[in-house]
């Protein structure tokens, strides 16, 4: 027998309304459900283009950030930075793409017995791999068009102080930031599931997005990006751009840097999974809520 907020649900799809919160969640649950149920090959393709939209925000921030120091106000600079990189989970949500990050969701539908926990860590393995190869390609293509270079070496200056800063935290830190990261990057996911229209949804996405990353908080996938960009660039760029920057950066440790994404990545799951989705699950989805 199909469930009150099932049918309340189709009812609403005859408006131009908002769906209502417990509505969202009978939506993310229908939603993991037809990941797991996707094929391996379609399912990795959507997982690269996620990485490479998430890779594509973050070269929108970063030129946004680069020669902003001292013209700007921190914060006005982190904001501006993260609505330039909003653009990722735009692209992802509007385009359609699969992100490790928002499919920490599937908690959701695992809880409510539909899904089997070997699905749900089949997508989550296969998507983190595939956001990898996303972003890490689209990482190299952005080096070697050697666009880091533009402004006299500003970009490239300001890739190198996001790469060496992200890779240079503590363990505990990076996975404390990653908690606070995927809250907000869930609820974005949450509320533009909430969404009727495409205008509804980049707004939906916007604001959350802004905030975790004026507030400096990670991001598994886009450190897939930054981090590896950063890399190239240290090992590899021209003595040219060098000299227009004037300066080095200290070293960027590749082993390091693994090592804080495990911790990023662990930190986003357990603020998706366990701080967004299954508390959602208890309010609204739960066998005592369902009337």
């Amino acid at each position: 027998m199909m469930d009150t907020h099932r049918i309340a649900d189709l009812d609403a799809l005859k408006t131009l309304d908002a769906r209502l919160p417990h509505a969202i969640a009978l939506a993310a649950e229908d939603l993991g459900v037809k990941k797991a149920h996707t094929d391996t090959a379609s399912l990795f393709a959507l997982a690269v283009l996620a990485g490479a939209f998430i890779a594509l925000g973050g070269l929108f921030a970063t030129v946004t950030w680069s020669g902003a120091e001292g013209m700007l106000p921190y914060g006005v600079t982190r904001l501006l930075g993260g609505l330039a990189f909003s653009l990722g989970l735009v692209l992802v949500v509007v385009g359609g793409a699969q992100l490790f990050t928002g499919d920490a969701l599937m908690v959701m539908a695992w809880a409510s017995g539909r899904l089997m926990a070997h699905q749900m860590l089949r997508v989550w393995t296969l998507v983190w791999l595939g956001n990898f190869v996303g972003a890490f390609g689209t990482a190299l293509l952005v080096f070697l068009s050697g666009q880091y270079a533009f402004g006299h070496g500003a970009v490239g200056a300001t890739a190198l102080y996001i790469a060496t800063s992200k890779s240079g935290l503590p363990v505990m830190q990076a996975f404390v930031l990653g908690i606070l990261c995927n809250v907000l990057v869930c609820l974005a996911v949450w509320l533009a599931l909430g969404a009727r229209s495409v205008t509804d949804k980049v707004l939906a996405v916007a604001l959350p997005v802004s905030a975790f990353v004026a507030a400096g908080f990670e991001h598994c996938v886009a450190n897939m990006y930054f981090v590896p960009l950063g890399l190239l660039i240290q090992w590899d760029a021209p003595e040219s751009f060098w000299a227009d920057l004037g300066r080095r950066f200290p070293p960027i440790e590749p082993g390091h840097f693994l090592l804080n994404l495990g911790a990023v990545t662990l930190g986003n799951w357990v603020g998706g999974a366990l701080l967004v989705g299954a508390v959602y699950w208890f309010i609204y989805r739960r066998p005592a809520t369902r009337h």
